[in-house]
């Protein structure tokens, strides 16, 4: 079983790359096998509404998306991890979501399991879980939940936080998604 988390920060090594790697360190403990992507410095453009994917089932741009659409159609299961830009997902985020749109007509991601991390320093994270779960179900993913990060400097989801969810530890909290993806993913492939 491969789990692929994806990574839709601009910056590197910051605090939603520390919480998905986090939560494929879960995965990889659990047995499955992960892949990494780091949407940084990749070069995906915006969808420019062009609709040939709705004649060719493919995206005619070529740039790095379509790798990532090869390596989405592969896994089992999808970490997606944004950070919070005005009360929206990243710019980033968003053109990897809407590129996926070629995908949404042949079901391509349907039945795979989904889990997000949202990273904010304070406005927004609940709008982008709807958001990302929205996107989830758009294509017939299995939601298997999800976990939030404050912070806006790098490395502040690394610090406790009193009443947080999972004993007040945002990188517990990663883990467990990192588990339920896998716990999810598991259930469906015995299922079928």
């Amino acid at each position: 079983m491969k789990i692929l988390g994806i990574v839709c920060s601009p910056r590197k090594e910051g605090n939603t790359e520390i919480l998905v790697r986090e939560a494929l360190e879960a995965v990889r403990e659990a047995g499955c096998e992960t892949e990494l992507i780091l949407i940084a410095g990749k070069k995906i453009a915006p969808c420019d509404g062009c609709n040939a994917c709705l004649k060719e089932g493919v995206c005619k741009i070529n740039d790095d998306m379509r790798i990532i659409s090869e390596q989405l159609e592969k896994a089992d299961g999808i970490i997606f991890g944004t950070p919070v830009y005005f009360n929206n997902v990243t710019a980033q985020a968003k053109a990897v979501i809407d590129r996926t749109y070629p995908m949404a007509f042949s079901r391509k991601l349907r039945g795979k399991v989904a889990a997000s991390i949202v990273v904010g320093g304070s406005l927004g994270i609940g709008q982008v879980f709807g958001l990302m779960n929205s996107f989830f179900a758009s294509h017939g993913m299995v939601i298997a939940g999800a976990s939030a990060g404050y912070g806006t400097e790098k490395g502040d989801v690394k610090q406790e936080r009193p009443g947080f969810v999972y004993g007040g530890s945002p990188l517990r909290e990663a883990r467990s998604v990192g588990k339920n993806v896998v716990r999810l993913a598991t259930r469906l492939e015995k299922g079928r």
